[in-house]
């Protein structure tokens, strides 16, 4: 049985297939956290904003910048943020990142390993 990922805030069916999910041993370059990571998602559920900063950051050891250019994903019924598009991962289609989404977000997730 495929598992179903919803919005955390409210419940919202994502629409996001398993055979679109990553390994959860996959690495980006972005860094995993424990993340959900798609290569491809419903457009019809989520809403996306460009976000280009400029300052200072760091998400590991051998990532990190002084401009991050990245996209929101939001959720189209509460306007919850889901996650971000990074443009760090191998070329699988004509899309234009991998999607990351943030473990307190999305359900289900299985628990971080220490």
């Amino acid at each position: 049985m495929a598992s179903t990922y919803s919005c955390k805030h409210c419940g919202t069916n994502l629409n996001l297939r398993s055979f679109y999910a990553f390994p959860p041993d996959f690495y980006f370059e972005a860094g995993n956290k424990g993340s959900v990571s798609f290569s491809a998602v419903d457009a019809a559920k989520l809403r996306f904003e460009k976000e280009d900063k400029i300052k200072p950051f760091f998400e590991t050891l051998n990532y990190w910048g002084i401009q991050r250019k990245r996209t929101k994903m939001i959720c189209n019924s509460c306007a919850h943020l889901l996650g971000y598009i990074y443009d760090d991962g191998p070329p699988l289609t004509d899309t234009p990142g991998q999607f990351h989404m943030g473990p307190s977000q999305v359900i289900p997730r299985a628990p971080r390993k220490q």
